[in-house]
Formats: structure tokens, C-alpha cells, sequence
């Protein structure tokens, strides 16, 4: 297992994926005080053997004041499958849903693409605010909607799960990512923090949503493959879905 770091990934994987990181990045920047977020070194950058091809993954993790984590993951087996994975843990102070975005691709083309604000307050409901600036965005219709998984009850009724159909499906899927983004700095930069009773709800929630997250098997799978279980327990518990303290 190497722990090497290197920046061409993204410039190997799908253009899509490309392109979204590249956004998620700017709207970042753009509208959040970003610094780093320091995960341990060996878990920056990880190389493996996945059924004979190399598995590559690369993190990246920035904190604002309004979020305690900012992780994007982009992984890539052989010349076979590409993957983008990010998610916003908002600190416990503010009353901010989850922000989680997933790119999958095979051979050319993507599979399945996810976006959503995920609720994690006691009523699992979006706040008034949110709700109105989401429902103000253009209707987009895709040709192939995905259903979610068993676990899916943590996702809003705004989630997106699609498999993109065309290069004008991918644009679209791309600028309701931006749009999602936009409107999710715009609400935490304007948030105030919420009394010590709500951080306790929030906090039950964030953990309900991470517990579910962790039972996606596909991702599991993968991981136990290449670098065996505890490894995986490892990474999916300290690195895509840590609990927060």
C-alpha cells in the first residue's frame, strides 16, 4: 500500500467528475473561509490491487467556521471505474443539513450520480429557509431516475439520484450540484449557532446519518477488497463518515 501523493488523478477520470470537483472546489472557495482540514498523512493518498487493477484514492479535506469537515474523495480502479465522494459535516452549532454528492463511472460513462441537502434535525425536515430557495430552482427531468437505497430515509425530498443519460443530463446534474452548493454557503454563512439543547439534536442526527452511510455495502465491498476489513472499517469510520465528537 503506497501512501504517495499526487495531483493527476482528477486529470485521468471522467471529465464529469473532473468538472465537479473543480466546482465544488470554487464554490468553496468562493463563499467559505476555507483552511485545512488535516487528516492523517498515510490516509491522504492510498494505492491498492482491486482483482488485479490499481486502486487509487486521493482526499481531499478543508474546515470553515460554519463546518467541522469538507471531505472530497476521488478514487479510480484501473481504466475501469471512477468515483467522486464528497460530503459537508456542518459543526454542531448551526443547524445545517448534510451536504453529500457521489459520482460513479464506468468505461466512459456514469452510472449513477447523487445529490442532496439531508436533513438532520429532530423533525428531519429542511428549515423554512432552505425550503424556499430550493423549491425556487427550475424543474429538472431526467430520463433515468435511480431508486434509493433501504437506508435512503435520511435524504430530503430534493434529492437528486439519477443515471445521467446524455452529455446534456450530465450539465444539468452538474449545475443542480452548483446550485445545491451555492444555496448551502449562502444559508451558513447567514446561519447564527443554535442553543446547547439543539446541538444535542443535531449532533443525534448527524450520527444517524453517518450509521446509515456506513451501510452502503457497494463502497464496503470495494474497500475490503483491496485492503482488507479492518483497514475498511478504518477508512469508512475515521475518514468518509467520521462521527463528530
Amino acid at each position: 500500500m503506497s501512501s504517495t501523493s499526487t495531483s493527476s488523478l482528477r486529470e485521468q477520470q471522467h471529465p464529469l467528475i473532473r468538472q465537479l470537483a473543480d466546482t465544488i472546489e470554487a464554490v468553496w472557495h468562493q463563499y467559505l473561509d476555507i483552511s485545512p482540514y488535516h487528516l492523517p498523512a498515510e490516509l491522504g493518498y492510498v494505492e491498492g490491487k482491486l482483482e488485479g487493477e490499481k486502486l487509487k484514492i486521493e482526499n481531499k479535506c478543508y474546515q470553515a467556521p460554519q463546518f467541522r469537515k469538507m471531505h472530497m474523495e476521488l478514487a479510480r480502479v484501473g481504466n475501469m471505474l471512477d468515483i467522486l465522494h464528497c460530503v459537508m459535516f456542518p459543526r454542531p452549532e448551526y443547524e445545517l443539513p448534510m451536504f453529500g454528492c457521489d459520482l460513479i463511472g464506468g468505461r466512459g460513462q456514469i452510472s449513477a450520480a447523487v445529490v442532496d441537502l439531508s436533513p438532520v434535525n429532530s423533525g428531519h425536515s429542511l428549515t423554512p429557509s432552505y425550503s424556499k430557495e430550493l423549491s425556487m430552482l427550475p424543474v429538472v427531468e431526467f430520463s433515468q431516475p435511480r431508486a434509493l437505497p433501504e437506508w435512503g430515509d435520511i435524504f430530503s425530498d430534493y434529492c437528486v439520484f439519477v443515471r445521467p443519460a446524455s452529455g446534456e443530463e450530465e450539465t444539468m446534474f452538474l449545475s443542480r450540484v452548483k446550485s445545491f452548493l451555492e444555496i448551502h454557503c449562502h444559508q451558513a454563512v447567514n446561519s447564527d449557532p443554535v442553543p446547547p439543547e439543539k446541538m444535542i439534536q443535531i449532533l443525534s442526527g448527524q450520527r444517524n446519518y453517518c450509521a446509515k452511510q456506513q451501510k452502503n455495502d457497494k463502497t464496503r465491498r470495494v474497500l475490503e477488497k483491496a485492503f482488507g476489513s479492518s483497514w475498511a472499517e478504518h477508512y469508512m469510520s475515521t475518514v468518509l463518515f467520521d462521527l463528530p465528537k
